[in-house]
């Protein structure tokens, strides 16, 4: 990825721009370009403290300053009540986000460059200042600022009396308190101990969205070194006792290389496998040496979201190859099963999970499907077939959510207000988009998973089990087109119950089409998707509703109200392009016009990643022009979606299962 143009943007077009990387526990370090915190999720040290959750922004930022004999410039960018300063925007003249972020500033008489590095598996960050240039040696000042606290909260000077003790010249506790952690910083400069409160920094982004947005922050004291050209000073932060000269090491250590296919494709598909890295999350367990996998759902706030992880499974670690990672995910995901529901939510608190999802029961058997084909991992799928076999039964027979299967064979879903589809927003008592009843996808998804799991009980040899599934499955598939198939606009209704209909042009019957088994006829497929083509597709993701139904907004901003408000109701969402494109080339075939289309559509949001999104893509956009980002910074489900859906349908690559033996080539995956 190439260097920011930074002297084209300013500081609004700097502070639009924010990067983020991830340590592989959860936490993260994330800001903006120029080093202005504009949400109280930035930080440059996100410490996940149970891993993946219970997150803490511990390391702020740092404030520095260049000492010269022409005067003292200061390089960071901070905004407080009507100001904004320092004004180190103005001497940012490079930034880089691959392939870690580094920054350059130049000043009269000297050039500079920061760069920044997690330690993946580990609560730690390193920072290195590099003086590149200069007339004469010059003085370095580094002022680390402490929030401490989770990243929901925001810190205040009455919270807590926090106190540094140098018990080394180049190591410092920052001790607990019975609000704070115990924190570890290692340098090799000067520590000159000056603690002081930094009252009153602003968070923009939290004003906007209607939050309180106003922060004071810990400065333990400073860290000083005088640099000759060519000259280092380092500073790390970490939650365990800090080894200075590992941390030097690998802060100078070349980064990992991508593996890119010789593909014509290649720089397209080395940016969305490095995107998609950024999601996966290596969870320690109790057994020894053992670690599970879980996925981050939407950083900077989102937790594990299963219905995220099964949807973003293939992109994430199977497209990847990360197969491993995919078998650790599905059976721990099958082990928190409760009467036939997987949970939609890991609390950041580390409480009991979130049962609120119909459909992540079902995505769950439609990525044993997708693990199957790449794997042909047959006692790892026999024991999920359990858990799969129990979600059938449950959802046949009904369950919590009210979850049951009607005389015709669909599942109705959604009790008391609460909504259980992924179009889930809700404000007090009010359901944005109210979808009880038999919503379109959950039938699509249930008919799928009657498929799949027959037929993986098939191929283990269950023929009884197989053939009692396939007719249910063909009941289902029955009342599916009777009941959903719109005659006028053809298309499929988004809701049906028992006396009234939901015609809303919604992209979540695209699912009837793009799943591995499809629910609606072969002969209406293609009028679905010529449907969801004119009405929702944008150039950087799908509408949630068609801009000529009433009830379409087409900008997703002001505050929490306006913006769930307008959530599901026409912002467009770029995870969805990778069913849409799945499904383009299910009816139209795989001929040179329908994959130069299919590239057309997921060009722009790849571009967009590669550009502004600093090498991630963010969780929707505006429905309308020009479509600016918003939603959560970085979504897996983009990310994953984009990258599968390049792999399998613009490049026809698909995952290869392991060779069975050093004779036997890999099979690559069918279905």
């Amino acid at each position: 990825m190439e260097r920011v143009a930074i002297e084209t943007l300013g500081l609004e077009g700097q502070i639009a721009r924010e990067w983020l990387i991830a340590n592989g526990l959860g936490g993260y370090a994330s800001s903006t370009i120029c080093g202005m915190n504009t949400r109280k999720y930035h930080g440059l040290l996100v410490a996940a403290m149970a891993p993946p959750v219970r997150r803490m922004v511990i390391l702020s930022r740092v404030d520095e300053r260049v000492v010269t004999r022409r005067g003292t410039v200061e390089l960071s960018c901070n905004e407080y009540p009507e100001t904004v300063h320092p004004r180190g925007d103005k001497l940012l003249r490079a930034f880089s986000p691959e392939p870690f972020p580094r920054w350059a500033y130049q000043s009269d008489g000297f050039t500079l460059e920061r760069s920044l590095r997690l330690l993946e598996g580990e609560n730690s960050v390193c920072l290195v200042y590099t003086l590149l240039t200069a007339d004469e040696p010059v003085e370095l000042d580094l002022r680390p600022l402490l929030a401490l606290r989770p990243i929901h909260e925001l810190m205040y000077q009455w919270n807590g009396r926090m106190k540094t003790d140098a018990r080394e010249s180049s190591i410092l506790r920052v001790g607990a308190t019975s609000r704070t952690p115990e924190v570890f910083f290692a340098h090799d400069g000067e520590f000159v101990d000056s603690p002081v409160w930094y009252l009153n920094t602003i968070y923009r982004r939290e004003q906007e969205r209607g939050y309180a947005g106003l922060e004071d922050l810990w400065m333990p004291g400073v860290i000083r070194r005088t640099l000759a050209p060519g000259q280092s000073l380092h500073l790390a932060c970490s939650m365990e006792k800090i080894d200075l000269g590992r941390m030097i090491s690998f802060a100078h250590r070349a980064p990992h290389a991508d593996a890119v296919s010789a593909e014509t494709d290649a720089r397209e598909l080395s940016a969305l496998k490095r995107s998609a890295r950024t999601y996966v999350v290596s969870v320690p367990s109790d057994a020894p040496d053992h670690r599970g996998t879980a996925v981050i759902t939407h950083y900077p706030w989102s937790t594990p979201s299963l219905r995220g992880a099964m949807i973003s499974l293939a992109g994430l670690l199977l497209v990847p190859r990360r197969f491993d990672e995919a078998r650790s995910l599905l059976l721990s995901s099958a082990a928190l099963a409760d009467e036939g529901l997987l949970p939609s939510e890991l609390p950041e608190d580390g409480s009991h999970p979130i049962y609120q999802g119909a459909d992540v029961s079902l995505w769950f058997i439609n990525a044993i499907h997708q693990y199957w084909n790449c794997t042909a991992d047959e006692p790892t799928v026999r024991t999920l077939l359990e858990t799969a076999d129990q979600i059938i039964q449950s959802y046949r027979r009904g369950t919590r959510l009210g979850i049951r299967a009607d005389d015709d064979g669909l599942i109705s879903a959604g009790a008391d207000d609460n909504p259980a589809t992924w179009m889930d927003a809700r404000l007090i008592d009010w359901v944005v988009t109210p979808r009880n009843g038999r919503a379109v996808e959950i039938n699509a998804l249930w008919h799928n998973a009657l498929r799949v799991v027959a037929d993986l009980h098939r191929r283990v040899g269950r023929h009884e089990r197989w053939r009692e599934l396939s007719g249910v499955a063909d009941v289902v598939q029955r009342s599916f087109n009777q009941r959903f198939w719109n005659p006028d606009l053809k298309c499929l209704y988004d809701v049906v119950e028992d006396n009234s209909i939901d015609p809303s042009i919604r992209p979540n019957q695209l699912f009837a089409v793009s799943l591995p088994f499809p629910a609606v006829w072969r002969e209406r497929q293609a009028p679905i998707v010529d449907v969801v083509v004119n009405d929702l597709l944008t150039p950087l993701g799908v509408r949630t509703l068609s801009p000529r139904d009433p009830k379409y907004l087409g900008r997703y901003r002001g505050n929490v109200i306006s913006r769930d408000t307008a959530y599901h109701q026409g912002s467009a969402y770029p995870w969805l392009l990778g069913p849409l494109v799945t499904a383009i080339l299910r009816v139209r075939g795989r001929t040179e016009p329908v994959l130069s289309l299919a590239r057309r559509i997921l060009s722009p949001a790849i571009s967009h990643m590669e550009s502004d999104g600093l090498g991630l893509i963010c969780e929707l956009f505006d429905g309308d022009l020009p479509q600016r980002p918003g939603g959560a910074l970085a979504s897996a489900p983009a990310a994953a979606e984009l990258l599968r859906s390049w792999t399998e349908d613009v490049l026809g690559v698909l995952p290869q299962r392991p060779s069975l033996s050093s004779d036997t080539p890999a099979v690559a995956a069918q279905g």
